[in-house]
């Protein structure tokens, strides 16, 4: 009995010190749930599918990062670095991203529910197939991004940039583009139901109210 005990907490204390090793640092961050990781340069990094929930990642070079299928629910990325990073797919409920930047990062099909992205640079990202329902893109740059099929219910657009923006066969409905430009965007099929156009620049625009 005692030699099964034994080797029970022989067993726990081999299994805890594995688990303590897989723990990877990248550019000084620690890739766990929770982490602190500020002004960090992981420029490039392959963190695909990690988790890195409620993490403070603010203000770091994730520039070119593999984040694909990643975990970044109600993480603080705000100021960071993210152009060209992939993000498909990835988990990011209730993100802080205000003031990132996201151009031509890949962001097919992620959750982004509820995030927040004020200020954020979105110019030329891909967001075909996202979930951005409930998420505050208020003064977000969007030019030449691509938001097929994405959903966006009661998402605010306010004063956002949608310049040259593929919105074809996108959930709109209840969407705020109060002061927003969709110049020469596309709006083809999408659902407009309870939208907001005031005062909403639309020369050019493809599926929008007259």
């Amino acid at each position: 009995m005692l030699k099964s005990i034994s080797s029970l907490l022989l067993a726990l204390l081999l299994a805890s010190v594995a688990h303590a090793q897989v723990t990877r640092n990248v550019g000084g961050c620690d890739i766990r749930r929770g982490t602190l990781c500020t002004n960090k340069n992981m420029n490039g990094a392959d963190l695909a599918g990690v988790n890195l929930s409620n993490s403070q990642l603010t203000r770091s070079n994730l520039s070119g990062a593999n984040l694909n299928e990643a975990i970044l629910n109600e993480a603080n990325l705000s100021s960071t670095d993210l152009r060209g990073a992939d993000l498909g797919k990835a988990s990011m409920i209730r993100v802080n991203l205000r003031g990132a930047r996201l151009n031509e990062a890949n962001l097919v099909g992620a959750n982004l529910r509820n995030a927040i992205l004020q200020n954020a640079d979105l110019s030329g990202a891909n967001l075909a197939d996202a979930v951005l329902a409930g998420a505050d893109l208020t003064n977000a740059r969007l030019g030449g991004a691509q938001l097929q099929n994405a959903d966006l219910q009661r998402a605010n657009l306010r004063a956002a940039n949608l310049t040259g923006a593929a919105l074809t066969g996108a959930d709109l409905q209840g969407v705020n583009f109060n002061r927003a430009s969709l110049v020469n965007a596309d709006l083809t099929g999408a659902n407009l139901d309870q939208a907001i156009f005031l005062n909403t620049q639309t020369e050019g625009c493809i599926g929008c109210p007259d």
